[in-house]
């Protein structure tokens, strides 16, 4: 086999492993709604960051970031506490307005509304 052949196998053997790679991947990712199925249990939840609130002058000043419908009819809201923010170079409810996010964690319950709790 020559060496031309030989690189062409190998890396369209490598976009097949990239490509099953994705779809098992893509498998583990759950929708925002399909969240409260698995409370208790960690997973990676994926949406669209369509309001988020800081609420600094709240206990633990928690950071909301709601995915997919805004508050009050979120479906999931993602929680960053103030003593976490530190960890973003950028205000989180700046930077992940409008954005589509996938975040790993346990999620948890708050008040019957969907929650991700790091």
């Amino acid at each position: 086999m020559n060496k031309n052949r030989s690189i062409a196998i190998c890396i369209v053997f490598l976009l097949l492993s990239l490509l099953v790679s994705a779809s098992v991947a893509q498998e583990d990712y759950l929708s925002a709604k399909d969240a409260l199925k698995y409370v208790g249990q960690k997973k990676t939840v994926c949406g669209d960051v369509v309001s988020v609130t800081y609420a600094m002058r709240s206990r633990g000043q928690p950071t909301f970031l709601n995915l997919d419908e805004p508050y009050p009819n979120q479906v999931f809201t993602v929680v960053i506490w103030g003593s976490d923010r530190v960890k973003f170079k950028n205000p989180p409810e700046v930077f992940f307005k409008g954005k589509r996010i996938c975040i790993t964690g346990i999620i948890d319950t708050i008040h019957s509304v969907e929650n991700h709790k790091s």
